[in-house]
């Protein structure tokens, strides 16, 4: 008789026994199960075996078994964290609010680098306008709206 056929046995036992003769045919099932080297093939053995099995309650037993010798999964490694590419468009998440003039001007400064950006209305569109300042524009605006009410956040 193979390793398998006493499988199949046991298998067939745990489906007519009662309560009290399922758990000591369970632990029997659980120490055969584990004297195969390949996991794998028992599990996937007892997976078919138990689909003969009219008890559900027999049928949990079965799967306590297969449970017992599934190997642990292995943890997976952790992702790398892509770089963000550096030419991707904007948004308004990448920058921090600097000056916020309700006449319709506001400076943004870029939370990585230090790129700013001026957003203020078209008077003849009435739509907002953003565009980069190049430093020396970036130290000229600070400079005309030094001591104005509208600082959101100073920048550093």
């Amino acid at each position: 008789m193979g390793r398998f056929d006493a499988l199949d046995e046991l298998v067939a036992a745990i489906g007519k026994a009662g309560f009290k003769e399922r758990e000591v045919l369970r632990d029997q099932l659980l120490e055969l199960a584990r004297t195969f080297p390949d996991a794998t093939t028992v599990m996937e053995h007892l997976e078919s075996a138990k689909k003969g099995i009219q008890s559900l309650e027999a049928r949990w037993e079965v799967d306590e078994v297969i449970e017992a010798i599934t190997p642990p999964p292995v943890p997976k490694e952790p992702e790398p964290e892509e770089e963000e590419p550096t030419n991707r468009p904007l948004t308004a998440k990448d920058l921090d609010l600097l000056y916020d003039d309700p006449r319709g001007i506001q400076l943004h400064k870029t939370k990585k680098g230090k790129r700013y950006f001026l957003t203020q209305v078209d008077p003849q569109t009435y739509q907002p306008q953003t565009f980069e300042l190049r430093p020396e524009e970036v130290s000229q605006i600070k400079l005309q709206l030094h001591g104005s009410p509208y600082w959101v956040k100073l920048d550093d």
